[in-house]
Protein backbone atom coordinates (compact mmCIF):
# COMPACT_ATOMS: atom_id res chain seq x y z
CA UNK A 1 0.00 0.00 0.00
CA UNK A 2 1.18 3.16 -1.02
CA UNK A 3 1.79 5.82 2.10
CA UNK A 4 -0.73 8.33 0.07
CA UNK A 5 -3.20 5.74 0.24
CA UNK A 6 -2.41 4.53 3.84
CA UNK A 7 -3.05 8.14 4.68
CA UNK A 8 -6.33 8.15 2.81
CA UNK A 9 -7.56 4.78 4.76
CA UNK A 10 -6.83 6.11 8.29
CA UNK A 11 -8.54 9.38 7.37
CA UNK A 12 -11.69 7.12 6.87
CA UNK A 13 -11.87 6.36 10.56
CA UNK A 14 -11.26 9.60 11.90
CA UNK A 15 -14.11 10.82 13.96
CA UNK A 16 -16.68 12.85 11.33
CA UNK A 17 -17.95 14.82 14.34
CA UNK A 18 -15.06 15.93 16.21
CA UNK A 19 -13.87 19.84 16.07
CA UNK A 20 -11.05 21.03 18.92
CA UNK A 21 -13.77 23.22 21.06
CA UNK A 22 -16.22 19.69 20.83
CA UNK A 23 -15.22 19.14 24.56
CA UNK A 24 -17.12 22.45 25.32
CA UNK A 25 -20.64 20.19 24.72
CA UNK A 26 -19.81 17.94 27.69
CA UNK A 27 -19.70 18.57 31.37
CA UNK A 28 -16.01 19.77 32.40
CA UNK A 29 -14.53 18.91 35.24
CA UNK A 30 -11.56 20.67 37.16
CA UNK A 31 -11.89 24.06 35.29
CA UNK A 32 -11.43 27.11 36.91
CA UNK A 33 -14.08 29.71 36.38
CA UNK A 34 -11.91 33.01 34.73
CA UNK A 35 -14.00 36.18 35.54
CA UNK A 36 -13.72 37.77 32.05
CA UNK A 37 -14.96 35.43 28.86
CA UNK A 38 -14.08 37.95 26.63
CA UNK A 39 -10.46 38.40 28.05
CA UNK A 40 -10.33 34.67 28.01
CA UNK A 41 -11.49 34.89 24.27
CA UNK A 42 -8.59 36.95 23.25
CA UNK A 43 -6.23 34.77 24.67
CA UNK A 44 -6.86 31.95 22.91
CA UNK A 45 -7.40 34.09 19.77
CA UNK A 46 -3.33 34.84 21.02
CA UNK A 47 -2.32 31.54 21.39
CA UNK A 48 -3.48 29.90 18.14
CA UNK A 49 -1.21 32.64 16.19
CA UNK A 50 2.02 31.71 18.36
CA UNK A 51 4.36 28.74 17.05
CA UNK A 52 4.03 25.44 18.12
CA UNK A 53 5.96 24.14 20.94
CA UNK A 54 6.22 20.45 18.85
CA UNK A 55 6.11 19.11 15.53
CA UNK A 56 3.69 16.39 13.86
CA UNK A 57 6.64 14.59 12.86
CA UNK A 58 8.42 14.32 16.64
CA UNK A 59 4.75 13.37 17.63
CA UNK A 60 4.72 10.71 15.21
CA UNK A 61 8.56 9.36 16.26
CA UNK A 62 6.80 9.01 19.43
CA UNK A 63 3.93 7.14 18.56
CA UNK A 64 6.42 4.43 17.30
CA UNK A 65 8.73 4.27 19.99
CA UNK A 66 5.71 4.06 22.10
CA UNK A 67 4.22 0.92 19.79
CA UNK A 68 7.97 -0.89 19.94
CA UNK A 69 7.59 -0.58 24.15
CA UNK A 70 4.38 -2.16 23.73
CA UNK A 71 6.01 -5.18 21.84
CA UNK A 72 8.98 -4.98 24.66
CA UNK A 73 11.28 -3.69 22.35
CA UNK A 74 11.90 -0.22 24.25
CA UNK A 75 11.15 0.81 27.93
CA UNK A 76 9.29 4.18 28.92
CA UNK A 77 10.76 6.37 31.53
CA UNK A 78 8.45 9.20 32.01
CA UNK A 79 9.71 11.69 34.86
CA UNK A 80 9.89 15.42 36.17
CA UNK A 81 7.95 17.39 38.20
CA UNK A 82 4.75 17.20 39.73
CA UNK A 83 3.70 20.81 38.66
CA UNK A 84 6.10 23.48 37.33
CA UNK A 85 6.87 27.04 38.97
CA UNK A 86 7.02 29.91 36.47
CA UNK A 87 10.21 30.66 38.53
CA UNK A 88 11.66 27.55 38.11
CA UNK A 89 12.17 27.99 34.36
CA UNK A 90 16.04 28.32 34.78
CA UNK A 91 19.34 27.33 33.19
CA UNK A 92 20.30 24.85 36.35
CA UNK A 93 16.76 23.88 37.12
CA UNK A 94 16.34 22.83 34.10
CA UNK A 95 19.62 21.07 33.35
CA UNK A 96 19.43 19.33 36.47
CA UNK A 97 16.17 17.87 35.46
CA UNK A 98 17.73 16.40 32.48
CA UNK A 99 20.53 15.64 33.91
CA UNK A 100 18.91 13.24 36.08
CA UNK A 101 16.71 11.91 33.45
CA UNK A 102 19.36 11.17 31.33
CA UNK A 103 21.44 9.27 34.17
CA UNK A 104 18.02 6.92 35.08
CA UNK A 105 18.12 5.97 31.21
CA UNK A 106 21.72 5.27 31.47
CA UNK A 107 20.96 2.88 34.34
CA UNK A 108 18.08 1.30 32.41
CA UNK A 109 19.83 0.99 29.26
CA UNK A 110 22.75 -0.53 30.82
CA UNK A 111 20.71 -2.75 32.79
CA UNK A 112 17.59 -3.98 30.71
CA UNK A 113 19.52 -3.78 27.42
CA UNK A 114 16.44 -2.05 25.82
CA UNK A 115 16.61 1.48 23.99
CA UNK A 116 14.45 3.64 26.56
CA UNK A 117 12.05 6.37 25.26
CA UNK A 118 13.05 9.56 27.62
CA UNK A 119 9.62 11.71 27.84
CA UNK A 120 10.18 14.39 30.37
CA UNK A 121 7.00 16.01 32.74
CA UNK A 122 8.35 19.20 31.81
CA UNK A 123 7.71 22.32 29.07
CA UNK A 124 3.83 22.33 29.95
CA UNK A 125 3.23 20.53 33.52
CA UNK A 126 1.43 24.37 34.31
CA UNK A 127 -1.56 23.00 35.42
CA UNK A 128 -3.03 20.54 38.76
CA UNK A 129 -5.91 18.99 39.30
CA UNK A 130 -7.18 19.66 42.73
CA UNK A 131 -9.99 18.34 45.41
CA UNK A 132 -11.87 21.12 46.22
CA UNK A 133 -12.34 24.05 44.36
CA UNK A 134 -11.81 26.41 47.05
CA UNK A 135 -9.54 26.74 50.14
CA UNK A 136 -10.75 28.29 53.58
CA UNK A 137 -8.63 30.13 55.56
CA UNK A 138 -9.51 32.39 59.12
CA UNK A 139 -12.68 32.00 57.76
CA UNK A 140 -11.71 33.20 54.30
CA UNK A 141 -12.77 31.38 51.36
CA UNK A 142 -10.59 31.78 47.82
CA UNK A 143 -10.45 29.67 44.43
CA UNK A 144 -7.56 27.11 44.77
CA UNK A 145 -4.58 27.37 43.23
CA UNK A 146 -4.55 25.42 40.17
CA UNK A 147 -0.64 25.75 39.09
CA UNK A 148 1.03 28.73 37.87
CA UNK A 149 -0.95 28.66 34.50
CA UNK A 150 -4.37 29.92 35.82
CA UNK A 151 -3.52 31.56 39.15
CA UNK A 152 -0.88 32.31 42.08
CA UNK A 153 -0.16 30.47 45.19
CA UNK A 154 -0.01 33.45 47.38
CA UNK A 155 -3.50 33.31 49.76
CA UNK A 156 -5.20 36.85 48.25
CA UNK A 157 -8.01 37.70 46.18
CA UNK A 158 -5.60 38.88 43.13
CA UNK A 159 -3.47 35.97 43.16
CA UNK A 160 -5.94 33.07 43.45
CA UNK A 161 -8.31 34.48 41.24
CA UNK A 162 -8.11 32.76 37.71
CA UNK A 163 -5.85 34.85 35.08
CA UNK A 164 -6.15 33.69 31.19
CA UNK A 165 -3.07 36.07 31.05
CA UNK A 166 -0.98 33.10 32.23
CA UNK A 167 -1.73 30.73 29.55
CA UNK A 168 0.87 33.01 27.29
CA UNK A 169 3.45 32.94 30.10
CA UNK A 170 2.92 29.30 30.13
CA UNK A 171 3.45 28.86 26.58
CA UNK A 172 6.67 31.11 26.29
CA UNK A 173 8.25 29.32 29.51
CA UNK A 174 7.41 26.02 27.97
CA UNK A 175 8.71 27.15 25.00
CA UNK A 176 12.16 28.28 26.68
CA UNK A 177 12.38 25.13 28.20
CA UNK A 178 11.93 23.11 25.02
CA UNK A 179 14.39 25.38 23.47
CA UNK A 180 16.93 25.20 26.13
CA UNK A 181 16.89 21.12 26.21
CA UNK A 182 16.88 20.87 22.61
CA UNK A 183 20.26 23.18 22.44
CA UNK A 184 21.76 20.71 25.29
CA UNK A 185 20.78 17.65 23.54
CA UNK A 186 22.00 18.93 19.81
CA UNK A 187 25.27 20.25 21.59
CA UNK A 188 26.04 16.67 22.53
CA UNK A 189 24.81 17.30 26.25
CA UNK A 190 23.74 13.66 26.06
CA UNK A 191 26.46 12.27 24.11
CA UNK A 192 26.87 8.48 25.37
CA UNK A 193 30.77 8.61 24.69
CA UNK A 194 30.90 10.86 27.96
CA UNK A 195 28.10 10.11 30.19
CA UNK A 196 30.52 10.79 32.76
CA UNK A 197 29.38 14.93 32.34
CA UNK A 198 25.80 13.98 33.60
CA UNK A 199 27.02 13.91 36.80
CA UNK A 200 25.28 15.95 39.63
CA UNK A 201 27.47 17.46 42.59
CA UNK A 202 26.17 14.60 45.00
CA UNK A 203 27.77 11.92 42.69
CA UNK A 204 30.87 11.76 44.48
CA UNK A 205 29.18 11.21 48.63
CA UNK A 206 26.10 9.61 47.31
CA UNK A 207 25.86 5.74 48.81
CA UNK A 208 25.13 4.88 45.64
CA UNK A 209 27.92 6.47 44.05
CA UNK A 210 30.62 3.24 43.43
CA UNK A 211 27.34 1.74 41.86
CA UNK A 212 26.48 4.63 39.51
CA UNK A 213 30.35 4.71 38.36
CA UNK A 214 30.60 1.06 37.44
CA UNK A 215 27.69 1.73 34.78
CA UNK A 216 29.09 4.60 33.46
CA UNK A 217 32.50 3.21 32.95
CA UNK A 218 30.92 -0.13 31.84
CA UNK A 219 28.63 1.92 29.18
CA UNK A 220 31.88 3.65 27.82
CA UNK A 221 33.83 0.78 27.30
CA UNK A 222 30.78 -0.87 25.29
CA UNK A 223 30.94 2.05 23.07
CA UNK A 224 34.34 2.23 22.67
CA UNK A 225 34.27 -1.87 21.67
CA UNK A 226 31.75 -1.20 19.32
CA UNK A 227 33.48 1.43 17.34
CA UNK A 228 36.55 -0.76 17.71
CA UNK A 229 34.72 -3.28 15.60
CA UNK A 230 33.36 -1.06 13.57
CA UNK A 231 36.44 0.92 12.68
CA UNK A 232 34.52 4.17 12.77
CA UNK A 233 32.52 6.33 15.48
CA UNK A 234 28.87 4.35 16.03
CA UNK A 235 26.29 7.07 14.74
CA UNK A 236 23.47 8.68 17.29
CA UNK A 237 25.31 8.27 20.18
CA UNK A 238 26.12 11.68 20.34
CA UNK A 239 22.58 12.43 20.71
CA UNK A 240 18.88 11.23 22.02
CA UNK A 241 15.52 11.68 21.36
CA UNK A 242 13.38 13.57 23.59
CA UNK A 243 10.20 13.77 24.36
CA UNK A 244 7.57 16.09 26.44
CA UNK A 245 4.25 15.39 28.12
CA UNK A 246 1.99 16.99 30.32
CA UNK A 247 -1.80 16.59 31.86
CA UNK A 248 -4.02 18.16 29.43
CA UNK A 249 -5.89 19.86 32.07
CA UNK A 250 -6.94 23.12 30.98
CA UNK A 251 -9.02 22.33 28.27
CA UNK A 252 -9.15 26.08 26.86
CA UNK A 253 -4.76 26.20 26.77
CA UNK A 254 -5.01 22.73 24.86
CA UNK A 255 -7.77 23.99 22.27
CA UNK A 256 -6.05 27.11 21.32
CA UNK A 257 -2.66 24.74 20.23
CA UNK A 258 -4.74 22.32 18.69
CA UNK A 259 -4.13 22.38 15.00
CA UNK A 260 -3.85 20.39 11.37
CA UNK A 261 -0.86 20.47 9.75
CA UNK A 262 0.18 20.51 5.63
CA UNK A 263 0.67 16.59 4.34
CA UNK A 264 -0.88 15.35 7.52
CA UNK A 265 -4.39 14.12 8.21
CA UNK A 266 -6.26 15.36 11.21
CA UNK A 267 -5.55 17.10 14.52
CA UNK A 268 -2.48 17.25 16.30
CA UNK A 269 -2.26 19.08 20.21
CA UNK A 270 1.02 21.25 19.24
CA UNK A 271 1.71 22.29 22.90
CA UNK A 272 3.49 18.83 24.14
CA UNK A 273 4.27 15.52 22.48
CA UNK A 274 2.58 13.42 25.00
CA UNK A 275 -0.53 14.59 26.69
CA UNK A 276 -2.61 12.18 29.37
CA UNK A 277 -5.95 11.98 31.23
CA UNK A 278 -5.96 12.40 35.15
CA UNK A 279 -7.96 10.09 37.26
CA UNK A 280 -10.09 13.03 38.19
CA UNK A 281 -11.41 13.93 34.79
CA UNK A 282 -11.67 10.74 32.95
CA UNK A 283 -15.00 10.30 32.94
CA UNK A 284 -16.55 8.67 29.95
CA UNK A 285 -19.22 10.98 28.88
CA UNK A 286 -16.69 14.21 30.27
CA UNK A 287 -15.13 16.79 28.27
CA UNK A 288 -11.67 15.80 28.58
CA UNK A 289 -12.42 12.48 27.36
CA UNK A 290 -14.69 14.10 24.06
CA UNK A 291 -11.15 16.03 23.56
CA UNK A 292 -8.80 13.62 23.60
CA UNK A 293 -10.36 10.89 21.43
CA UNK A 294 -10.24 13.55 18.12
CA UNK A 295 -6.25 14.34 18.87
CA UNK A 296 -3.19 12.04 16.68
CA UNK A 297 -0.58 12.67 19.80
CA UNK A 298 -0.21 9.23 21.33
CA UNK A 299 -1.92 9.81 24.79
CA UNK A 300 -1.95 8.36 28.59
CA UNK A 301 -4.61 7.57 30.91
CA UNK A 302 -4.15 7.46 34.61
CA UNK A 303 -6.01 4.53 35.87
CA UNK A 304 -6.74 4.15 39.68
CA UNK A 305 -8.13 1.57 42.31
CA UNK A 306 -11.54 2.42 41.48
CA UNK A 307 -11.87 1.39 37.97
CA UNK A 308 -13.37 -1.40 36.80
CA UNK A 309 -12.66 -3.42 34.12
CA UNK A 310 -15.85 -2.72 31.54
CA UNK A 311 -15.17 1.11 32.31
CA UNK A 312 -11.84 0.64 31.14
CA UNK A 313 -12.58 -1.18 28.24
CA UNK A 314 -15.65 1.16 27.11
CA UNK A 315 -12.73 4.02 27.36
CA UNK A 316 -10.43 2.16 25.42
CA UNK A 317 -13.23 1.78 22.78
CA UNK A 318 -13.48 5.74 22.42
CA UNK A 319 -10.05 6.67 22.85
CA UNK A 320 -8.51 3.43 20.39
CA UNK A 321 -11.49 2.42 19.15
CA UNK A 322 -9.00 1.38 15.97
CA UNK A 323 -6.29 -0.62 18.33
CA UNK A 324 -3.91 1.55 16.40
CA UNK A 325 -0.20 0.71 18.09
CA UNK A 326 1.57 3.09 20.29
CA UNK A 327 -1.84 5.30 20.57
CA UNK A 328 -2.84 4.59 23.68
CA UNK A 329 -1.16 4.17 27.21
CA UNK A 330 -2.39 3.37 30.44
CA UNK A 331 -1.23 4.71 33.30
CA UNK A 332 -1.90 2.78 36.89
CA UNK A 333 -1.49 4.21 39.94
CA UNK A 334 -2.96 2.25 42.56
CA UNK A 335 -0.89 2.41 45.77
CA UNK A 336 0.89 -0.40 47.26
CA UNK A 337 -1.74 -1.77 49.93
CA UNK A 338 -4.50 -1.65 46.50
CA UNK A 339 -2.43 -2.69 43.19
CA UNK A 340 -1.98 -6.10 44.11
CA UNK A 341 -6.44 -6.57 44.98
CA UNK A 342 -7.00 -3.77 42.04
CA UNK A 343 -4.99 -4.34 39.45
CA UNK A 344 -5.25 -8.28 37.77
CA UNK A 345 -8.58 -7.69 37.14
CA UNK A 346 -8.24 -4.91 34.33
CA UNK A 347 -5.23 -6.50 33.18
CA UNK A 348 -6.69 -10.12 32.80
CA UNK A 349 -9.81 -7.86 30.88
CA UNK A 350 -7.19 -6.02 28.81
CA UNK A 351 -5.42 -9.29 27.66
CA UNK A 352 -8.50 -11.07 27.20
CA UNK A 353 -10.10 -8.55 24.64
CA UNK A 354 -6.77 -8.46 23.01
CA UNK A 355 -6.20 -4.87 22.71
CA UNK A 356 -2.68 -3.05 22.02
CA UNK A 357 -1.80 -0.63 25.05
CA UNK A 358 1.25 0.38 27.08
CA UNK A 359 1.07 -0.26 30.54
CA UNK A 360 3.10 2.27 32.93
CA UNK A 361 3.66 2.01 36.58
CA UNK A 362 2.71 4.98 38.45
CA UNK A 363 4.11 4.39 41.77
CA UNK A 364 3.57 7.90 43.44
CA UNK A 365 0.28 9.08 43.37
CA UNK A 366 -0.90 6.16 45.07
CA UNK A 367 1.01 6.35 47.88
CA UNK A 368 0.55 10.02 49.20
CA UNK A 369 0.51 10.84 52.57
CA UNK A 370 0.18 13.68 55.49
CA UNK A 371 2.79 13.63 58.73
CA UNK A 372 2.07 14.63 61.89
CA UNK A 373 3.73 17.97 61.20
CA UNK A 374 1.87 18.81 58.33
CA UNK A 375 3.78 17.70 55.05
CA UNK A 376 2.29 15.78 52.21
CA UNK A 377 5.00 13.29 51.51
CA UNK A 378 5.67 9.54 49.99
CA UNK A 379 7.58 6.82 51.46
CA UNK A 380 10.24 5.08 48.88
CA UNK A 381 9.12 2.09 50.39
CA UNK A 382 5.76 2.19 49.25
CA UNK A 383 7.34 3.54 46.11
CA UNK A 384 9.61 0.53 45.40
CA UNK A 385 6.88 -1.86 46.57
CA UNK A 386 4.42 -1.20 44.09
CA UNK A 387 7.09 -1.41 41.67
CA UNK A 388 8.03 -4.44 42.44
CA UNK A 389 4.22 -5.38 42.61
CA UNK A 390 3.60 -4.36 39.68
CA UNK A 391 6.38 -6.34 37.15
CA UNK A 392 5.12 -9.35 39.52
CA UNK A 393 1.76 -8.93 38.85
CA UNK A 394 1.96 -8.66 35.09
CA UNK A 395 3.97 -11.37 35.16
CA UNK A 396 1.69 -13.57 36.41
CA UNK A 397 -1.17 -12.16 33.85
CA UNK A 398 0.92 -12.68 30.98
CA UNK A 399 0.99 -8.87 30.01
CA UNK A 400 4.16 -6.46 30.16
CA UNK A 401 4.84 -3.61 32.35
CA UNK A 402 6.18 -0.94 29.57
CA UNK A 403 7.41 1.93 31.36
CA UNK A 404 7.33 4.22 35.08
CA UNK A 405 5.92 7.45 35.51
CA UNK A 406 7.55 9.38 38.27
CA UNK A 407 7.87 12.73 39.80
CA UNK A 408 10.95 13.60 40.65
CA UNK A 409 14.02 16.50 40.86
CA UNK A 410 17.70 17.43 39.75
CA UNK A 411 17.19 19.20 43.02
CA UNK A 412 18.60 18.13 46.84
CA UNK A 413 15.07 17.95 48.12
CA UNK A 414 13.78 16.05 51.27
CA UNK A 415 10.12 15.64 50.14
CA UNK A 416 10.01 11.56 50.07
CA UNK A 417 11.46 9.58 53.03
CA UNK A 418 13.63 6.62 52.66
CA UNK A 419 15.91 5.78 50.18
CA UNK A 420 19.44 5.30 50.11
CA UNK A 421 20.28 8.07 52.86
CA UNK A 422 17.01 7.17 54.95
CA UNK A 423 15.46 10.38 54.85
CA UNK A 424 12.75 11.01 58.15
CA UNK A 425 9.88 12.97 58.68
CA UNK A 426 12.36 15.75 60.33
CA UNK A 427 14.31 15.72 57.46
CA UNK A 428 11.11 17.12 55.49
CA UNK A 429 11.78 20.52 56.98
CA UNK A 430 15.15 20.79 55.51
CA UNK A 431 14.04 21.54 52.02
CA UNK A 432 10.76 20.92 51.60
CA UNK A 433 10.36 23.18 48.06
CA UNK A 434 7.20 21.35 46.27
CA UNK A 435 4.02 23.77 46.32
CA UNK A 436 1.63 20.32 45.14
CA UNK A 437 3.31 17.27 45.75
CA UNK A 438 5.96 15.63 46.99
CA UNK A 439 8.95 14.27 44.01
CA UNK A 440 11.98 11.94 44.73
CA UNK A 441 14.62 13.74 44.68
CA UNK A 442 18.05 13.18 42.83
CA UNK A 443 19.68 9.96 44.91
CA UNK A 444 16.05 8.32 45.16
CA UNK A 445 15.38 8.93 41.37
CA UNK A 446 18.71 6.61 40.63
CA UNK A 447 17.69 4.49 43.06
CA UNK A 448 14.33 3.66 41.56
CA UNK A 449 16.01 3.50 38.38
CA UNK A 450 18.33 0.40 40.09
CA UNK A 451 15.39 -1.02 41.34
CA UNK A 452 13.53 -1.53 37.67
CA UNK A 453 16.81 -2.98 36.68
CA UNK A 454 16.79 -5.11 39.43
CA UNK A 455 13.40 -6.36 39.33
CA UNK A 456 13.41 -6.60 35.14
CA UNK A 457 16.21 -8.89 35.43
CA UNK A 458 14.34 -11.03 37.92
CA UNK A 459 11.42 -11.19 35.48
CA UNK A 460 13.79 -12.75 32.71
CA UNK A 461 15.55 -15.00 34.27
CA UNK A 462 12.43 -16.53 35.26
Amino acid sequence: MSPSSERNLQAVNLPDDWQPDGWRRRTARQLPVYPDAAALADVQQELRALPPLVTSWEIQNLKQQLADAQEGRRFLLQGGDCAENFGDCTSDIISNRLKVLLQMSLVLVHGMRLPVVRVGRFAGQYAKPRSADTETRDGLTLPCYRGDVVNAPAFTLEARTPDPRRMIKAHARSAMTMNFVRSLIDGGFADLHHPEYWGLDWVGESPLAEEYQRMVSGLGDAVRFMETLAGTQVHNLNRVDFYTSHEALLLPYEEAQTRQVPRQWGWFNLSTHFPWIGVRTAALDGAHVEYFRGIRNPIGVKVGPTSTPDDLLRLIDVLNPDDEPGRLSLIHRMGATQIGERLPALLDAVRREGRRVLWICDPMHGNTESTSNGYKTRRFDNIRSEIEQAFELHAAAGTRLGGVHLELTGEDVTECMGGARALTETDLERAYKSQVDPRLNYEQALETAMLIVRKHAQGARA
